[in-house]
């Protein structure tokens, strides 16, 4: 007798995974070097103990040893006694190494943003110090119809809505990070908890109706599927996938159109953008507004459109201030951005 289908949906999609994992490393990995390590980032929730159990299944069939690590926010009472709870927890599923660390939220952004930004601090240290080949993250199909429906609500374009990708991470290690669970439902994960007899954690944070996202999965997408039936989630997940195949081509485009609209001295020239569609246009500004130095994070639609505005609306108006101490202005037919 097989496993439980819950149960069996998760494993499929962590063997898959770490089947891309090998298939990445193929060719930097020497003969003779030690098997590779797979980290899973574990809150103790449903959904990352569900991952947690189905890496510490498949992991070693595939020569790949399996570690975890939890990350204490410090932001409840307690949450150090819950970390080493978690450790325990993973220890318990035979993965090996596996550790807490303690992180400082800051402020900046908002308490979401603060907590996201010091917990990925806190996992790549960890995936650099140990070595990790990836570390896996738990994000359901409902988280990312969340992610979508908040991208909207921002009205920061496509690639808002395109979601959290499949493989992500930082400059020199852009698919550090996996999210197997893509394409499996929240309640999958849960009852694969349950009939596995796994403890989890349901974390209060998630109830409290002060965070956005916290709002939204108890109160915003219960009323959207009340209102337009059940399907919203999948629907939700499809455009996220759908808008990002759209956003990586027209990224790719204006990353292509970039060299042809700069002169001789590498300067952007007004005319030459103009004539690029707009969606090229204002990917071409904002690769040029991020390499002067603004941060990524803190660049809204609202900046690239005013940017944009000093093309295909000149009327003299004077620099723009952007994010990072950056300043856009129009000089002789010529668009400088520049670090103030």
């Amino acid at each position: 007798m097989g496993p439980h289908p819950a149960v069996a949906a998760i494993r499929l999609a962590v063997r898959r995974v770490l089947h891309d994992v090998l298939t990445d490393l193929t060719d930097s990995r020497t003969p003779g070097a030690a098997a590779p390590l797979v980290l899973v980032a574990c809150s103790g929730g449903a959904d990352s103990m569900a991952l947690a159990s189905a890496l510490a299944f498949e992991a070693p069939k595939l020569g790949i040893r399996a570690g975890g690590v939890t990350v204490d926010h410090g932001l409840q009472p307690g949450s150090d006694l819950r970390a080493a709870e978690v450790v325990t927890r993973m220890s318990a599923l035979r993965l090996d190494p596996v550790e807490s660390v303690a992180v400082r939220v800051g402020r900046e952004g908002g308490p979401e943003a603060a907590a996201r930004d010091a917990r990925y601090g806190a996992l790549d240290e960890a995936a650099d110090r140990l070595g990790a080949a990836a570390v896996l993250l738990g994000h359901t199909r409902d988280d990312q119809a969340e992610t979508v429906l908040l991208g909207l609500a921002r009205g920061s374009g496509i690639r808002s809505l395109s979601g959290m990708a499949e493989k992500s991470g930082g400059p020199g290690r852009s698919h550090r990070y996996r999210r197997p669970f893509l394409q499996v439902d929240r309640q999958t994960a849960r009852k694969a908890c349950m009939v596995q007899s796994l403890p989890v954690w349901d974390d209060p944070h998630n109830l409290d109706p002060a965070y956005t996202r916290s709002r939204l999965r108890h109160e915003g997408l219960p009323a959207l599927e009340k209102a337009l039936g059940k399907g919203v989630v999948e629907a939700l997940a499809r455009t996220a996938q759908l808008s990002r195949d759209d956003a990586d081509a027209l990224d790719s485009w204006a990353a292509d159109a970039e060299a042809g609209v700069r002169d001789a001295d590498g300067r952007l020239e007004c005319a030459k953008l103009y004539a690029l569609p707009p969606a090229v246009r204002r990917r071409v500004l904002r690769r040029a507004v991020v390499a002067a130095g603004s941060p990524a994070g803190s660049l809204f639609a609202r900046h690239i459109e005013e940017v944009d505005r000093l093309i295909t609306g000149w009327r003299g108006q004077g620099a723009i201030n952007l994010p990072g101490r950056v300043e856009a202005q129009r000089q002789g037919g010529r668009l400088v951005i520049r670090q103030g």
